[in-house]
């Protein structure tokens, strides 16, 4: 049994990670700025009020997770907000930063008194991120904000080898959520999840700082 932590926890892809963590047995702290019916019914430890932007929000967190050991710790909170090159919203591009990059960034560095040699830190991206992959443009805000994340974890996953502690990277798919407008043409949460418990799972210190996508593939850059 392993301990798990996962931010934005009350719906989408993060309630899905605490629904399948919870089911193989697994211990699950669910954070969220507000709590939702179905994570309550998974009967995991919610911690609610959890904003991650908030430093003492989190402070007040590490402070009731005293003395816990985390085995993982998944960066899973997340906005997207449009912004074309004709539309550009300057203050929607700094919040996404803040959400998005520096706000998983500051919440690892503040968990790492619960962490130890063989935990685990894993940072839901996306292959927007990817300059190479990166051929219809746009999207100014999520784009950017998500090549930060890639390299805040790919600088964590040097900084922390010392520790023994490894760094996951990771694109969810396109995934049916309400941030994408429950496309059709998505996968489900299950299916993205799935994925990414096998490359968390099969995270060490000698893959870490890897870029993958949820079906093992590794990503451009």
């Amino acid at each position: 049994m392993s301990s798990y932590l996962i931010t934005g926890s009350n719906r989408g892809i993060g309630l899905e990670f605490c629904r399948q963590l919870k089911g193989r047995g697994d211990d699950v702290i669910a954070t969220c700025r507000s709590s939702s019916t179905e994570l309550d019914d998974l009967d995991v430890r919610v911690e609610s009020g959890i904003d991650v932007t908030s430093g003492e929000s989190v402070l007040q967190l590490r402070k009731k997770l005293d003395g816990i050991k985390l085995d993982c710790l998944i960066q899973n909170a997340g906005i997207a907000e449009y912004n074309s090159l004709s539309n550009l919203d300057p203050e929607s591009i700094i919040r996404q930063f803040e959400v998005n990059a520096l706000s998983p960034l500051c919440f690892s560095k503040a968990m790492l008194g619960n962490m130890g040699k063989g935990s685990k830190i894993a940072l839901i991206t996306s292959r927007m991120g990817s300059i190479e992959d990166n051929t219809s443009g746009g999207s100014y805000g999520y784009r950017m904000s998500k090549v930060a994340l890639c390299m805040a974890g790919k600088s964590l996953s040097i900084d922390l080898n010392p520790k023994e502690i490894s760094v996951a990277i990771l694109h969810p798919g396109w995934v049916s959520t309400r941030m994408t407008g429950f496309t059709s043409s998505g996968i489900t949460p299950k299916e993205s999840v799935k994925g990414l418990l096998e490359r968390i799972d099969l995270l060490n210190i000698e893959n870490s700082g890897t870029f993958w996508h949820s079906n093992g593939e590794v990503l451009p850059w």
